[in-house]
């Protein structure tokens, strides 16, 4: 199979389409959007996040050390974009998006009502690394839309409508094709594997990924 080497490029992808709300000390808001976010460690729970210094969310979040990390959906595309395209620094996008705060329990900082899930984080450590840098973050709360919920109280983010970013562009998840582990299964199991819901971590709330042989 022939293949093509082009120099160093960010091409790991998708990446999540996440707002990522801050507020200063005089109690103003911002949001703003990036895709350079992952988990980076199960427990505690942490992510990161990379900024660029010139963004005017990042002095906010180096001041007060805390932010939240809102997850989009196709709902929220509008709002993703225009939160990675225009400064806080003159508008508030809370108000001319008709977003609604999200009181959060464990930081000042609220999330986003019409986010499908916020994650509460108070940032560890901070890493220059070149354009951006690395704010790793612990999640100290969670909340979700209650609609996600199944009868019995799981998580189903399938219901969600999730937003991806690849390459400079918008798109949500496709289709369900296995789960973590379903490649050890037995053959028998497999079908059933494809149509299951992923299992909820009973510590913090996630489907169960990372760690393991691998």
């Amino acid at each position: 199979m022939e293949r093509t080497y082009w120099k160093p490029a960010n091409m790991l992808n998708p990446a999540p389409a996440a707002l990522i709300c801050s507020m200063d000390e005089d109690g103003r808001r911002n949001i703003m959007t990036a895709a350079w976010a992952g988990t980076v460690c199960s427990d505690p729970v942490m992510i990161s996040v990379s900024i660029r210094p010139e963004r005017y969310s990042y002095g906010i979040i180096k001041r007060t050390e805390e932010f939240v990390l809102s997850l989009t959906n196709r709902k929220l595309a509008y709002a993703t974009d225009l939160c990675g395209v225009r400064s806080g620094r003159d508008l508030d996008k809370f108000a001319h998006l008709g977003l609604t705060e999200a009181p959060s329990r464990t930081i000042r900082t609220p999330g986003i009502a019409e986010s499908p899930v916020n994650l509460e984080c108070r940032v560890r450590q901070m890493i220059p690394l070149g354009t951006h840098t690395m704010f790793l973050a612990e999640v100290t709360g969670v909340n979700v839309d209650s609609a996600l919920l199944d009868e019995r109280g799981r998580l189903q983010l399938d219901r969600a409508d999730l937003l991806s970013y690849v390459h400079g562009e918008y798109f949500t998840l496709g289709e369900k094709v296995g789960k973590f582990g379903y490649s050890v299964r037995k053959r028998k199991d497999r079908h059933r594997d494809r149509t299951e819901k992923p299992q909820k971590d009973t510590k913090n709330g996630s489907s169960r990924r990372g760690g393991g042989g691998a």
